[in-house]
């Protein structure tokens, strides 16, 4: 069994691995690098090797009730969407309120992370640590590595001929801080992800003009979905993502696609995408449609031809004056103080069970935190990922045997359509509730909607056709938070409370009272069906 464990870096997953390993009896000792814990949430003026790296402006793209630890639910005071300055002072308010500063050395580089000599019996790890310029070395008997996947820049500047001639700036949207660089300037932005907008929209506030370029084009969405509401907390629900799971990939496809295209025909601001049979990640971006209309951001194809002061784009010969270029062209990801043989990165992933053990290590005491992109929140996905690997890691979980773990690695690279829900086009997304309920699952912590409808009826609806916010995921089993129902039936009620500050009272329709006993009928009904 193991009882002192290793975790590299202090964000919001090695957080919740040092939490998760003080509930199980084990002893953590966590290694930052740099002098503050927070990883990606922790802004700075200047770029720090080997720590994500983000913009002032940075806002969380879901949602303050779906996006918080299960047990810790953000102040009331927060805004929906939380700035990164806020961000980073509720991850300082976790880490105090569970005492986990304790457990941090900060100002310590993990060097390397090796296999003890009896690992097939001790499954023990020597980790060397660099501190004050001093190294250190010590023996663990397991290691969560929580260092995430966007540390290193992907700049392809090969598939951009004559970039070596180019007479401006340029760079990855990784040493972007500010947008005063762009004042006056002719700005291109390579790269339509949620960096690569958030940078265009910004900087054509300043700029004299704005290009994004996309290759493939994306799906655009707003934070603020119907009505009004936090587009997770409507997208994001059990009964919703059943219904998906339920209907052939085609009609999911074109469901999918009509509501998006209800708040922003793609198609006729040239940004819908190529592929369209397969989900690419959301684009969160409230201003781009704005920026778009009144000629502020100009969306234009892949680049043909970059010369000393200008590009040529695909689909013309036209060349557009440029001085700056802004590459935001994503992040590959590996794991420098691992050896090859404990996990080898290829093509975007690592071969690893359920997106957290190597299959094939003799003993299962190395556990990689938080390398996945879930369509929802990553501290959730994160933390569960935590509890169940803590479990293994403490022996009471069994994983099944390596050929069994490698065929399911196997499989999931290669990605095979299953006809049925969402289709993802890369390997590290996942669908949310159904990878978090599977690892719930193993921990015995996933809420019995059966059970729950007998014997407490309205949270289960609100379990299930609710938000499915991350507190349903402590309402049983190891870890069961005994204020997780009061924080469920209370979500909407925090998620109005910064913005409803102007109250008027409205006289009730006897129309609008009839619809509501109408409505209420009908959901019993389907309820009836669907529990049948």
């Amino acid at each position: 069994m193991a009882k002192r464990v290793a975790i590299v870096g202090a964000g919001v997953s090695g957080l919740a691995s040092i939490k998760c390993c003080l509930e199980e009896g084990l002893e953590p000792t966590c290694f930052e690098r740099s002098d503050d814990l927070g990883g990606l949430w922790r802004f700075t003026e200047h770029v720090e090797e080997g720590r994500a790296s983000l913009y002032k402006s940075v806002v969380s793209n879901s949602c303050k009730e779906m996006s918080c630890y299960s047990d810790f639910p953000f102040p009331e005071d927060y805004p929906n969407y939380v700035p990164n300055s806020q961000f980073l002072e509720y991850l300082k308010m976790y880490a105090n309120h569970f005492d986990l500063l304790k457990h941090i050395q900060f100002k310590s580089k993990v060097c390397s992370v090796t296999k003890c000599s009896d690992f097939a019996v001790s499954g023990q790890w020597e980790v060397v640590t660099m501190h004050e310029e001093k190294q250190e070395s010590a023996i663990f008997d397991a290691v969560m590595v929580c260092t995430g996947f966007l540390t290193n820049p992907y700049l392809p500047l090969d598939s951009f001929p004559g970039i070596n001639a180019f007479k401006g700036q340029y760079f990855h949207s990784r040493q972007y801080k500010h947008p005063d660089i762009f004042k006056d300037k002719r700005v291109l932005v390579i790269g339509m992800g949620n960096s690569g907008t958030d940078i265009a929209v910004e900087a054509s506030h300043l700029a004299e003009k704005v290009f994004l370029s996309t290759t493939g084009g994306g799906w655009v969405i707003s934070r603020i979905f119907d009505s009004g509401y936090p587009w997770d907390m409507v997208f994001m629900t059990r009964f919703q993502n059943m219904l998906r799971n339920s209907l052939p990939t085609p009609i999911v496809t074109w469901l999918m696609e009509r509501k998006i295209n209800n708040w922003l025909n793609h198609a006729n601001y040239g940004l819908i995408p190529e592929d369209r049979t397969q989900l690419k990640e959301f684009v969160l971006n409230d201003e781009l449609p704005g920026r778009i209309i009144t000629g502020k951001v100009f969306i234009r194809p892949s680049i043909k031809e970059v010369k000393e002061n200008s590009v040529i784009f695909n689909n013309t010969s036209k060349e557009e004056p440029i001085d700056i270029i802004v590459f935001a062209t994503g992040y590959t990801f590996a794991f420098p103080f691992l050896d090859e043989s404990v996990v080898k990165v290829e093509d975007g992933q690592a071969s690893l069970y359920k997106y957290i053990f190597p299959a094939h290590l003799q003993k299962p005491t190395l556990a990689i935190i938080g390398l996945i992109k879930p369509l929802g929140s990553m501290i959730p996905t994160g933390e569960t990922q935590a509890r169940w690997a803590v479990q293994v890691l403490k022996g009471v979980n069994k994983l099944p045997p390596p050929s069994v773990m490698i065929e399911e690695i196997n499989a999931r690279k290669e990605n095979k359509p299953s006809w049925f829900g969402l289709c993802y086009c890369k390997a590290l997304q996942s669908d949310y509730i159904t990878y978090i309920d599977e690892l719930l699952t193993y921990i015995n912590a996933k809420p019995n909607l059966f059970s729950m409808l007998l014997t407490d009826p309205h949270l289960a609806l609100t379990v299930f056709f609710g938000p499915c916010s991350p507190y349903q995921f402590r309402l049983t089993g190891p870890g069961k938070w005994e204020g997780a129902r009061n924080a469920i039936m209370t979500q909407w009620d925090r998620t109005f409370k910064v913005i409803k500050a102007r109250v008027v009272q409205e006289s009730p329709s006897p129309f609008e009272s009839f619809l509501k006993v109408f409505s209420f009928l009908a959901l019993l009904v389907a309820i009836f069906l669907i529990f049948l």
